[in-house]
């Protein structure tokens, strides 16, 4: 599986804010779409990512002026991204390595869409227990050999 097939069911909103937005704007947008993280552009371009872990490390260090400060001295101006062809096995690896729970999607310096920890974790758990589906109803209806069928195959052996 790849990035696009995230993309693919996920759709493709991208909630943003320019550099020069305050932090309130930014937040404000984070809990009225209850997202985690705002992408930051400016000129229609990707120059950096805001998450909950900014905003707290910035109201923990500035407590009475983090209100007034703007997008760009508050992200991570080298987010980690990926491209929609990247694999979902690379981007878990990446995710878990640099302890990013949101990573932009970029196709020729477009941005294309964010996809979280938890959008790979639950394409994860879907493509897993598609394939257990298959493996059971394969299983189920394994071909009769010797007048046994199914799970009950291993019994028939015998020499134990």
């Amino acid at each position: 599986m790849k990035v696009s097939d995230i993309l693919k069911i996920k759709g493709n909103t991208i909630y943003s804010v320019d550099v020069q937005d305050e932090l309130p704007k930014a937040l404000a947008m984070m809990a009225q779409k209850d997202i985690g993280s705002v992408v930051v552009m400016e000129f229609d371009e990707l120059v950096g990512m805001l998450t909950f872990r900014e905003v707290i490390e910035c109201v923990v260090q500035h407590p009475s002026s983090f209100a007034t400060m703007h997008a760009r001295t508050v992200m991570d101006d080298s987010p980690l991204t990926c491209t929609p062809e990247t694999a979902l096995d690379e981007v878990r690896r990446m995710m878990l390595e640099h302890h990013a729970r949101y990573m932009p999607v970029i196709s020729e310096r477009a941005l294309l869409g964010v996809i979280s920890f938890y959008d790979v974790a639950k394409t994860v758990v879907d493509s897993q227990n598609f394939e257990n589906t298959l493996l059971k109803a394969y299983i189920r209806d394994w071909p009769e050999e010797n007048g046994v069928t199914g799970l009950t195959r291993k019994d028939s052996g015998g020499g134990h």
